[in-house]
């Protein structure tokens, strides 16, 4: 049926004179890329947060996830070339995919094991497998089809549509990014937000189950166009012939190991029994490539912790823009620069340097690009050094810290006994964190107006405690809490605590959250504010009920309220920060970003251009399978790394990759020196030519043979 705008050639239907079908295509590959990206984009934070996992494991499983989806393209390649063909094999593997993505949003509510209802999975130990066993299906499906679909939109095109299987290959690059882009800022924002049955916590669920529903589109996107498509049969995977030709070489030369054997220019010469030599030509060429391949995984175990790594990082950060970014939303930074740089570099960047008869080979491109990506890493390590500086210094083994808290109207001074400090405190006011051995201090002397109290003391270890105290015409009231924190708040959640200023029991709430009856001067439990950045109306009865809003909660960050008094209904309070918030900025990030997709788009995009130059027509397969495998070394890499490594500073470990990133840009740049470019085309001519004069020959003998017969 030909539809309306459209028209018939042969079997294709044309619309603005392309195949129907291509459309199909690059709607399918936008929902996957949107279901694969937003689902990576969060899983980190997933890792951390939900399933509570340490960040080093964290970050291994998230790269073994990764490397498992760069490991199953060559099996999806072998599939679709030997057994099933490329449509089969995308149909079949979506649906193991969007299998998987429903598994992994149900493995993500929270409530599938919450049986009492506390927040917390009663087993999770479901939650995990599900999680795990979701991914795996993921790796495989997403792999497995990564092969196939732009080869497959390839083959929609007759061979005098060249121009418009260019134009396709355009918009299919066009709608991975946009698929990327929007996925990334779309899914951390739902992850942000609250859901659950009992309980309230970020949603999980939600962020995983768009990308689930993106894949379910994708797949009947596809299978809408099925009767469209052109559908070429399996005809042989080339990896597996190349595979079986290196393998005849190494075993034939093993066989002939004596000095009679007369040795061979190459090694793969010794395959010339079985194979012919235009074949063994090309597999020596891509081999040549291929051994430039093997520094290459460095870079990409650099490049790959945006997700996982960078996340981490921007985690302790301050991400007010004016409007506030996820830390997972960092990751749309690289996107949106792939989209500006690749055309600034190609229309501007390489004509200025040609210009300037610099011989900037495709090589060289990816030395600098190595180099760039080992700079980035030096710029990350910079921005932690600040980090670390901002965090707190909490108490070592025989230590305590203390902090007090004058809650009355009038100054005070406090001597820590014996002999060991003298403080003055104003009215409502707090002093920092002081730090004393366990073992020297003994008690506390408060002097306030005309009266004086001793407080003994018996602190824990490594704990903080806060010393709240207020005068007033008869006594002077105090309390000491044990602060019951010994890091500073991960992830960028902020706790907040409320202390009892007032001379009545008060009842107190904060949003949704209750911090139930507190006594004069005792002080409320830490709870985690749901929305940092947020400003929350806090309810007291003192007795009669007061309201006020608080202020604006900073991330990172812990803070005691003091619940002072009722003015005509309004609540008077002081806030008091324990633990400062995240003061480094997010756009610290971006140099970072900004030089890693300077040395992707000198990298990755060189290098696949550079390798598919060097490639025989019918071998850009393997290079393409041997580009995949060094993403998947690189990532393995960096799970080796975070599972073994002993270095406790995460900027030493940044320092770490960009040195030994260094280190093989040397080797490569090294390796590309000796390279010597060919050209495929020619050799392949070359061994055409040879052949017909071969054919010419042996008809000529035919002849003369048939002639000489008949005489």
């Amino acid at each position: 049926m030909v539809r309306p705008g459209g028209k018939t050639t042969g079997k294709s239907v044309l619309c603005f004179g392309f195949p129907l079908s291509i459309f199909f295509i690059v709607i399918n590959e936008f929902c996957e890329r949107f279901s694969y990206y937003g689902m990576k984009t969060v899983l980190t934070l997933y890792f951390t947060r939900f399933l509570h996992w340490e960040e080093n494991f964290a970050t291994a499983i998230y790269h073994t996830f990764v490397a498992l989806c760069y490991l199953t393209p060559i099996l999806g390649a072998i599939i679709a070339d030997s057994w099933l063909g490329k449509f089969k094999t995308i149909l079949y593997l979506s649906i193991v995919y969007a299998i998987g993505q429903a598994v992994l949003s149900v493995g993500s509510i929270n409530d599938l094991t919450d049986h009492n209802h506390d927040g917390t999975p009663d087993i999770v130990a479901v939650n995990i497998a599900l999680s795990l066993v979701g991914l795996i299906l993921i790796a495989f499906g997403t792999g497995g089809i990564k092969p196939c679909v732009s080869a497959f939109g390839g083959d929609q095109f007759e061979d005098d549509q060249e121009k418009q299987r260019r134009t396709f290959f355009s918009l299919f690059y066009l709608s991975i990014n946009a698929g990327s882009l929007l996925s990334t800022l779309v899914t951390p924002t739902i992850r942000a937000s609250e859901c659950g049955i009992h309980t309230k916590q970020e949603c999980y669920p939600l962020a995983f189950g768009v990308p689930a529903i993106l894949m379910a589109i994708a797949l009947v996107v596809f299978v809408i166009g099925s009767k469209m498509y052109k559908k070429a049969k399996p005809q042989g995977n080339i990896m597996l012939e190349v595979s079986k030709c290196v393998g005849f070489a190494i075993k034939n030369r093993f066989q002939h190991c004596g000095k009679e054997f007369p040795k061979r220019e190459h090694w793969l010469d010794w395959a010339s029994e079985k194979y012919d030599k235009q074949l063994i030509a090309q597999i020596k060429m891509v081999l040549k490539v291929l051994f430039l391949y093997i520094p290459l995984p460095m870079f990409w175990a650099v490049f790959d912790q945006q997700g996982s790594r960078w996340t981490l990082q921007a985690t302790a950060m301050n991400g007010d823009f004016g409007f506030q970014i996820q830390p997972d939303q960092m990751q749309i930074v690289n996107p949106i620069l792939i989209v500006i740089m690749v055309p600034v570099v190609d229309s501007l960047i390489y004509p200025l340097i040609k210009k300037c008869k610099l011989n900037f080979t495709p090589l060289k491109k990816m030395t600098v690009g190595m180099f760039l990506g080992s700079m980035a890493f030096v710029a990350a390590a910079l921005v932690q050094v600040q980090i670390d500086k901002s965090y707190p210094v909490f108490p070592a083994a025989g230590q305590a810290q203390i902090k007090l808290i004058n809650l009355g109207s009038v100054p005070a001074t406090v001597q820590f006994q014996p002999q060991l400090q003298s403080v003055d405190v104003a009215p409502n006011k707090e002093t920092g964190y002081m730090t004393f051995e366990t073992s020297k201090l003994q008690s506390l002397n408060i002097t306030s107006g005309t009266l004086n109290k001793i407080q003994p003391l018996d602190l824990l270890e490594e704990q903080r405690y806060t010393f709240a105290f207020k005068w007033d015409p008869a006594n002077i009231s105090y309390n000491l809490i044990e602060d019951n924190i010994t890091s500073k708040p991960a992830d960028g959640k902020s706790l907040v605590r409320f202390i009892n200023n007032s001379n009545f029991t008060v009842n107190v709430t904060m949003g949704d959250m209750a911090f139930g009856e507190l006594q004069p001067l005792s002080a409320s439990n830490y709870s985690v504010i749901p929305n940092p950045g947020w400003s929350y109306t806090i309810n007291a009865s003192m007795p009669n009920t007061c309201t006020v809003d608080s202020k604006k909660f900073g991330y990172g960050a812990a803070y005691t309220i003091s619940l002072d008094d009722c003015v005509g209904k309004k609540l008077i309070i002081t806030h008091f920060e324990d633990i400062s918030p995240n003061t480094v900025h997010m756009a610290w990030q971006i140099p970072q970003y900004f030089l890693l997709t300077c040395a992707e788009v000198l990298f990755s995009v060189t290098g696949l251009e550079f390798s598919y130059s060097q490639a025989p027509s019918n071998m850009k397969s393997v290079l393409q399978a041997g580009w995949l495998l060094t993403v998947a070394v690189g990532n393995i890499i960096v799970l080796i790394v975070a599972g073994a490594s002993a270095i406790q500073k995460q900027w030493a470990e940044y320092v770490l990759f960009a040195a030994l990133l260094l280190v093989v840009c040397v080797i490569f740049a090294i390796m590309a020196s000796f390279y010597t470019y060919t050209d495929p085309n020619e050799i392949e001519a070359q061994f055409s030519k040879e052949e017909k004069e071969e054919k010419k020959d042996r008809d000529g003998n035919e002849k003369e043979a048939e002639t000489d017969s008949r005489l």
